[in-house]
């Protein structure tokens, strides 16, 4: 009975948004799309462009500028020249830099609704998260801020550092960022906002393009002296391989790992399995530090897969711009495919597919919430990466 209503909600949110997608859709405008280097607006040197979906539907939403080397080259000129003795950023006062964040915090408060909105259409992750993340950021600048003059520290200036950003949520010294193909339309939006609060020019520049090569040519490039990488393990890899490789850089890498929860005998059960499904299914399940391993006490372990998945069950799936949805859509067929590809190994492999498993709907990327139970440690769903919860019997 349970799982009858779940779906039949999840359906009913599901359709309701399919006849609204495209309402939804245009009532978001795109206001840049360009290359953001020097505190302006610039079009690929070689006039290329990619396209930017809808996770939602897979259609296109727009096209954006594809940065190239030569790109790169000038970001990492104006940042250095922004980063240089002489320079306003150099002279600028720590109060007065202060001062320059906490207008950017405003700014992004201001543009709450529009940035929220433009996320969502982007990534896919329900509205009311989005705007949580928009809240927590500007109070993280503000608190930033509000240190200067209170704390006296030794630094290390790092000069030139870039951000290579995965597709989930960066101020310092001068910065290069470059986001993650599927994601820009935010950091651009956000650029414009640093350049707003009175930014000098050349201190942060926005590179959209492909990570195997804009990403590339950042990481290897002899002007930078820091990189900053979120994202999988396979590709940190070949960041710290690059970074080493050309002027010896540091680096400083966040990778998405199998991140595990252990719940132990005496735990609250019904706050453990809450506290699972919001380590798990935060962002569609695709945090980098999503806790998708969850090892049990032997003796509440049925309890505990019970619950979990009566919970997994009731969540409701649909377009993210639905206060009803608690679950928007894979960021694109790729992950959405790979993620597909790991249930059906779970399944070969031997765990017990408690729930979900499957697409939802027939447009977009969305896949039903998904629970395995009698996981081992061999198997790929508990190694790899998965936007699932794996759920392992801890014999104590």
């Amino acid at each position: 009975s349970n799982l009858l209503n779940s779906e039949l909600k999840n359906e009913i949110a599901y359709l309701y948004k399919q006849n609204n997608s495209h309402v939804c859709s245009t009532t978001v405008p795109i206001k840049f799309t360009k290359i953001f280097i020097n505190n302006e607006w610039h079009n690929a040197e070689l006039h290329t462009t990619f396209a930017v979906c809808d996770p939602r539907t897979g259609e296109e939403i727009c096209q954006v500028e594809e940065s190239t080397k030569v790109d790169v080259d000038k970001a990492v000129k104006a940042a250095r020249n922004a980063f240089r003795n002489d320079s306003e950023w150099r002279k600028m006062k720590a109060v007065v830099r202060a001062d320059l964040m906490r207008k950017f915090a405003e700014y992004l408060r201001r543009d709450i609704d529009y940035l929220s909105k433009l996320e969502t259409l982007n990534n896919g992750k329900p509205l009311e998260e989005n705007k949580m993340d928009i809240t927590i950021s500007a109070d993280c600048i503000d608190y930033y801020a509000g240190l200067v003059g209170k704390i006296m520290n030794e630094t290390s200036e790092t000069r030139t550092g870039s951000f290579v950003h995965y597709y989930h949520a960066p101020i310092g010294n001068t910065i290069i960022l470059k986001p993650a193909e599927e994601t820009p339309l935010t950091a651009l939006y956000c650029a414009s906002l640093l350049k707003e609060a009175g930014f000098p020019p050349g201190v942060v520049n926005v590179l959209p393009g492909d990570g195997s090569e804009c990403g590339q040519f950042i990481v290897t490039h002899e002007g930078i002296d820091k990189v900053f990488f979120t994202g999988s393990v396979e590709v940190g890899g070949k960041v710290q391989e690059l970074a080493a490789k050309s002027n010896v850089k540091r680096f400083s890498l966040e990778l998405r790992e199998k991140c595990p929860l252990i719940i132990c005998e005496d735990a609250d059960l019904d706050s453990a399995v809450e506290l699972t499904h919001r380590t798990i299914f935060a962002d569609s399940a695709q945090s980098c530090f999503a806790g998708s391993r969850i090892f049990v006490h032997e003796k509440i372990y049925a309890q505990f897969v019970i619950k979990c998945v009566e919970l997994t069950d009731r969540r409701v799936v649909g377009d993210p711009f639905d206060s009803k949805a608690e679950q928007g859509p894979q960021i694109n067929d790729e992950k959405f495919q790979k993620t597909i590809k790991y249930i059906e190994s779970g399944k070969k492999q031997g765990a017990k597919l408690e729930c979900g498993g499957e697409r939802f709907g027939t447009n977009g990327f969305f896949i039903r919430p998904t629970v395995f139970s009698n996981v081992t440690d061999d198997m790929d769903i508990t190694s790899d990466e998965v936007g699932s919860v794996s759920l392992n019997k801890l014999d104590i």
